[in-house]
């Protein structure tokens, strides 16, 4: 899995499909998905529930698989990989930020981030992935402690924190208020431009589509269309 040429997609994925089986009823969640992701660069996924978006993110993440066609990220083809090649590639190079945060109620939002640099090859300490998102005056509190914005960034902190060159959002401020959304859209486009983490966010919200170097629209497991915004804005420029 070696670094790409800056010229070169980080992912590219070529006629990918994805059918799940419900009883006697397949549903085809993606019907022949192209799109590229390049280093460095933030794309938003756009378009109504049961488009593909989710469904999509999961692939590129190793969380799930493709029914046919092929994702290869940095020239390696994840559809063909054994579990325990996922499981090493989730591990090395995905951050994921999901909706709800997921974070351990009993330890500390320290102790939730140490959780992941335990396991990860060279992390960044946990204090430093939290003062990233600016939490490092909060890093000894519970997530009970904690509103829903600040768990949040304490999401996006322990998946920072094992400096993946792939960052994941699916509905990262779907819970939450427009204020608390935009400081968290900070802590991600901070991490996108800091870090340098190709950086892929599903939102429903198509105002958000201005922070990113490109926004894909999806529609029935298929791309529509794609828009490249010219002028990027910073999360405190967007108006909701």
């Amino acid at each position: 899995m070696a670094t790409p040429a800056p010229a070169e997609p980080i992912f590219a994925a070529r006629g990918v499909t994805k059918v799940y089986d419900m009883g006697e009823v397949q549903v085809h969640a993606l019907r022949g998905v192209e799109m590229d992701l390049y280093a460095g660069e933030m794309i938003v996924l756009l378009g109504p529930s049961g488009s593909g978006k989710s469904t999509l993110l999961n692939i590129l993440g190793g969380l799930d698989r493709a029914t046919a066609g092929h994702v290869s990220y940095c020239g390696w083809d994840i559809t063909r990989a054994r579990e325990k090649e996922l499981t090493a590639y989730r591990r090395k190079h995905v951050g994921f930020v999901f909706q709800f945060y997921n974070l351990i109620p009993s330890l500390t939002a320290k102790e939730n981030v140490a959780a992941v640099t335990e396991i990860a090859e060279k992390p960044m300490r946990p204090e430093e992935a939290l003062e990233l998102v600016g939490l490092g005056d909060r890093m000894n509190h519970f997530p009970a402690q904690l509103s829903g914005g600040q768990q949040q960034r304490v999401a996006i902190a322990r998946a920072i924190a094992k400096r993946p060159s792939v960052l994941l959002c699916d509905e990262p401020t779907g819970a939450l208020d427009s204020e608390t959304g935009i400081v968290v859209l900070e802590a991600i486009d901070r991490v996108n431009r800091e870090l340098g983490a190709a950086t892929a966010l599903i939102t429903h919200n198509a105002d958000i589509r201005l922070m990113a170097n490109r926004v894909i629209h999806m529609a029935n497991g298929l791309v529509g269309s794609v828009d490249v915004v010219e002028n990027r804005l910073k999360p405190g420029e967007l108006r909701w």
